[in-house]
């Protein structure tokens, strides 16, 4: 078994418990807008119940930049906000371009913990954050292919980080590959990265992650159901 994989595996079930006392706390509370110590758990508690608060760009994103000319930026992530998104240290919201997760409210088993396939997308981001900001210090570089104006402030990427063989690995096919989130595709169910949909295509094949689950129901619809731009 791959160190990443190891990690996974151990963090995984101890983010999910924390997601889940959090999404308890929030719940009872009104759902206004979120003072900065609630922040995180406001979009938490969101999307454990299938809402993803975290919108799709506003235009049309640069994606021929991330092979033409990459300009890298170092980020700190903090904490997931959704599967597929996460807030950094500067309050900024990063939303990954090639990745979807799972907003399905469907219970499933991964190892000991049972629990929704949008908790288990939540909190498998949560670990791989963990994972790929160990490396470096806590800290990963992403490539910016776009933004939307306004508050919260939202950016749009591709983050990527040192994997155990020491080659550079996106993070939104490390989620996809370990079965914790879906290749991202447009309107037309074509995906963003057709690299990422060979990688769903694969770890649904080895029923890795949520594709372990044999009664598992693809979200379809759900997965860029709020987000048609993703």
């Amino acid at each position: 078994m791959k160190k990443a994989e190891l990690e996974m595996r151990i963090i995984a079930p101890i983010s999910i418990a924390v997601l889940v006392a959090s999404a308890a706390s929030v719940a009872a509370q009104p759902a206004t807008a979120p003072s900065p110590a609630k922040f995180v758990a406001y979009y938490q508690n969101a999307y454990a119940s299938g809402r993803d608060l975290v919108p799709g760009p506003q235009q049309v994103l640069d994606l021929d930049g991330l092979v033409t000319a990459p300009r890298l930026e170092t980020v700190i992530p903090e904490a997931a906000l959704t599967g597929n998104a996460f807030v950094d240290a500067q309050n900024t919201i990063i939303k990954l371009v090639g990745a979807q997760g799972c907003q399905s409210a469907q219970q499933l088993q991964l190892g000991e913990i049972r629990a929704s396939c949008s908790m288990l997308s939540l909190a498998g981001l949560n670990a791989a954050l963990q994972t790929a900001a160990a490396p470096a210090g806590g800290a990963f570089p992403c490539h910016f292919l776009g933004a939307n104006s306004g508050q919260p402030s939202v950016r749009f990427a591709e983050c990527f980080f040192i994997g155990p063989d020491d080659h550079a690995q996106p993070l939104s096919e490390y989620l996809i590959r370990h079965g914790l989130a879906f290749a991202a595709r447009a309107p037309n169910g074509a995906a963003v990265f057709p690299e990422y949909a060979a990688a769903e295509a694969e770890a649904a094949k080895a029923h890795v992650g949520i594709w372990s689950n044999a009664a598992f129901r693809h979200p379809y619809g759900e997965r860029y159901r709020q987000n048609h731009t993703n």
